[in-house]
């Protein structure tokens, strides 16, 4: 069997967080024929749920199907301060001195995924391909430091800014392939002048396209297994929900602003959101506070809950803020295709280039992100024909399989035909 080994600082197994991608590209590439390792951070990035490592570099267990190498790395306070930076050092060079000893006892790889969201995961991804002498290749899940500039973190004409895209550009010029998780990604290469048709040294044919998507298989055994009893799911209201973080990314504010504009009108839509985040104590007392009593904030429910919550839905609101990010690129989210696999309409707050929901037909994304036009959309699926709901609904669950990572994991193995690793 040919082995493929996944770098990815931040993955996790289903015990353990939220971020598996690569834990379940493991198992379909594990039944395509291919032998996978995940090789991971053993400090949470999510949720503490920390891989104690008593001696050495690391340690591997294998007790949820896929082989994970927990790589030890510093510990660090929660946020984007130095013990973050300092984090990822230590994944990167602890990666680098592992390499060996992991090989000699699975075998040395036929091919390196090394996936970011932080770019030292590709630079160690490349290094060690070099040192095997296999093709690596590079998953772009984020683009560093563009969001870093975005928020205003750094500056791009800076000292650190011009060092972090000639990193940038030195991983895309020596990786073997390229998989942007974003369809309109590839452009930020174009823009920036590095493909060849621009003099550059990147050669746009290795760059593909796999976004995120969602385990199907679970996604429906979860909805029903783990049933939530809770009335305000189950009553006849026409229900809003929102699942995620509540911070000012996501201008869950808007959505507030909106279930009061409609309270005038439509008493019985119930807009149910769920999440934490620094923003929930403030927006709680604004509800309170202004008697917006159609908006009820859930708190945190644990991720084997969400399939049911979303199914018991009317419609699901996907909400973003429009100006802290560029959206131009397209939608790499989670979110969207668990709302989209719950089989229920989907309202954009943010119009994205390469619009997933518009290609689907399985919802409205919002080209003006205002209460305003929000609390329009909701009524306007509220209101509208059963026969037309009904085809939004049936859209939202045939595009989701198109997402499903069996799907994914087809599309991935073609990245790896490309570069010369195959089955056999």
């Amino acid at each position: 069997m040919k082995n493929i080994w996944i770098f990815n600082h931040y993955a996790n197994t289903p015990s353990q967080g939220p971020s598996l991608r690569h834990f379940y590209f493991a198992l379909g590439l594990e039944k395509a024929g291919f032998a996978s390792i995940v090789f991971a951070s053993n400090v949470s990035h999510f949720n503490g749920n920390d891989v104690k490592i008593e001696q050495g570099k690391y340690i591997i267990e294998n007790s949820e199907k896929v082989p994970f190498v927990y790589v030890k790395t510093s510990p660090y306070n929660k946020g984007n301060g130095f013990s973050r930076i300092k984090n990822m050092m230590s994944f990167f060079f602890n990666l680098l001195r592992i390499v060996k000893p992991v090989a000699s006892r699975f075998g040395t790889p036929d091919v390196i995924l090394a996936s970011s969201v932080h770019p030292l995961t590709c630079v160690a991804g490349i290094l060690i391909a070099r040192k095997f002498s296999v093709p690596c290749v590079a998953e772009i899940r984020d683009l560093w430091p563009e969001a870093i500039f975005s928020f205003g973190k750094l500056k791009k004409e800076s000292l650190p800014g011009k060092i972090l895209l000639a990193g940038e550009k030195w991983i895309y010029k020596n990786a073997d392939a390229i998989i942007f998780t974003k369809e309109g990604d590839v452009d930020y290469i174009k823009e920036m002048g590095w493909d060849e048709n621009h003099g550059g040294p990147v050669d746009l044919h290795k760059c593909h396209y796999i976004n995120n998507g969602v385990n199907l298989q679970s996604f429906y055994q979860n909805m029903e297994e783990n049933v939530l009893h809770d009335n305000d799911l189950n009553d006849a209201s026409f229900k809003v929900v929102y699942a995620g973080a509540i911070r000012p990314v996501n201008n869950v504010e808007c959505i507030v602003d909106a279930a009061k504009i409609i309270k005038k009108d439509a008493p019985n839509i119930k807009i149910l959101i769920y999440g934490d985040g620094s923003d929930l104590e403030r927006l709680k007392k604004r509800v309170v506070d202004e008697k917006i009593d159609n908006v009820i904030f859930k708190g945190f429910v644990e991720k084997k809950y969400i399939p049911y919550i979303l199914s018991k839905s009317s419609v699901n609101i996907l909400n973003y803020s429009q100006t802290k990010f560029n959206w131009g690129r397209g939608n790499s989210s989670n979110k969207l295709f668990e709302y989209m696999a719950s089989k229920k309409p989907v309202i954009s707050t943010v119009k994205m280039g390469y619009c997933i929901i518009d290609r689907y037909q399985c919802g409205i994304s919002l080209s003006e992100n205002t209460a305003e036009c929000l609390a329009l959309a909701i009524l306007k699926i509220k209101n509208m024909p059963c026969e037309e709901y009904k085809k939004m609904v049936d859209n939202a669950g045939l595009g989701a399989q198109d997402f499903d990572f069996s799907v994914l994991t087809g599309k991935l193995i073609k990245v790896f035909e490309s570069v010369g690793v195959t089955v056999r």
